[in-house]
């Protein structure tokens, strides 16, 4: 049985709501809650859009749209939340936010906040430590696109995509756009890699939602997955593209760029479809990365990971302490990759299996070292390959 604490836990639910996420962004050891909130909107407006002439109407342009500041919630530890988003320097910022994805991406032990907006610019959220954020993302270089103009945000990831040890940035957006990745130079530094590594002319025709960082052949680089739909079920009406897309499957190839493998998955998972949100993990315990996607007005899709390859993997799943028995914000470093424990994936999903790394054809593990939210460092050595891990956290 449940029972609707939302009220009695000090979290309201009065505005539009796209995405939230649970980070520990004090390092306490408790979760606290991120809202993305997307706009303000009334049924009483009832503004025409599309072409009049030809009696077509579409969806109402996000311009039109006032957009709202986000939400933070710092969790007490007694079952009750503190909205904090005014002195935490988080509520004056205004957005039409879309997902939200959090990382360490300047390596300071604290976690960062990367919330993308839908055509406005994209919020990072800097962590200083002291309950407060500062926001960075257009001296960063992840609040435009590389020709400086917003684009239609919708999910994104925050992972490690050339084993350089520093997260980088994905973004999701509309046909013609082109997919966005934020490649981190360090230094608090990022460039816009979407030419570099081909995703800007591979998804040139897609439409993406939800996506995800994961290593779908275990040969140790993560590849792209993504799930794809425009956002206008008349768009074909206006523009040479289709409402329903195939999903994508974008394979790391290991020197910075990608490559389509979609025509391998298979002629059933080319299917078009109303796709939306997309999750992550091992479903049927054959150690790999399995996808299950939504859809809107159609049920959701289960796809198997059926890759023929016998690369080594290995998952990590770090039990914390207090509130965070998930370990979320632990970074796991193996060799040249660094993951990280989180469960804000994509847009409107969810994904907390575990910390997986693909190992492909290396012998054995030296040593694996996590970084627990507490400041602890813990090296484990000579670890068996192919097999699910759980590591508590050492005591102080």
């Amino acid at each position: 049985m449940f029972e609707d604490v939302t009220a009695k836990a000090g979290i309201k639910s009065d505005k539009w709501t796209v995405a939230t996420g649970w980070f520990d962004y004090d390092n306490e050891g408790l979760l606290d809650l991120f809202v993305v909130n997307y706009a303000k909107f009334s049924l009483d407006d009832d503004r025409y859009c599309g072409d009049p002439g030809r009696h077509l109407r579409a969806y109402v342009h996000p311009s039109y749209f006032q957009g709202l500041t986000n939400t933070l919630y710092h969790n007490r530890g007694n079952g009750t939340f503190e909205d904090v988003t005014e002195k935490s320097g988080i509520g004056k910022f205004v957005g039409r936010g879309m997902s939200v994805a959090f990382a360490d991406y300047d390596n300071d032990d604290l976690t960062d906040i990367f919330v993308t907006n839908d055509t406005q610019a994209n919020l990072l959220f800097h962590n200083r430590g002291d309950g407060t954020f500062d926001e960075v993302a257009l001296p960063s270089g992840v609040a435009l696109s590389n020709n400086g103009a917003p684009v239609s945000s919708m999910g994104t990831d925050f992972r490690d995509y050339d084993n350089d040890g520093r997260p980088d940035i994905v973004v999701r957006d509309l046909t013609h756009e082109t997919f966005i990745l934020f490649r981190n130079l360090g230094n608090g530094q990022f460039e816009d890699a979407s030419y570099s590594s081909r995703l800007s002319l591979l998804s040139a025709p897609f439409s993406g939602w939800g996506e995800g960082f994961y290593d779908l052949n275990n040969d140790g680089w993560k590849d792209l997955f993504s799930a794809n739909e425009h956002v206008d079920d008349d768009i074909a009406m206006f523009q040479a593209t289709q409402y329903k897309q195939a999903n994508t499957v974008f394979a790391n190839q290991g020197d910075g760029t990608f490559a389509d493998v979609t025509p391998e998955a298979g002629a059933d998972f080319q299917q078009p479809n109303s796709h939306r949100g997309v999750a992550f993990a091992d479903f049927n315990q054959d150690w790999k990365i399995d996808a299950v996607v939504s859809s809107l007005s159609a049920p959701a899709d289960l796809w198997e990971n059926v890759s023929p390859n016998e690369n080594h993997w290995i998952v990590i799943r770090p039990i914390g302490t207090k509130s965070n028995r998930d370990g979320i914000g632990t970074r796991v470093r193996i060799g040249n990759q660094v993951n990280e424990m989180a469960s804000a994936v994509g847009y409107a999903s969810s994904s907390h299996f575990g910390v997986h790394f693909g190992l492909g054809k290396r012998q054995k593990i030296d040593t694996i070292e996590l970084r627990w939210p507490s400041g602890i460092t813990q090296m484990l050595h000579d670890v068996k390959m192919d097999r699910y891990l759980e590591v508590r956290e050492a005591p102080r």
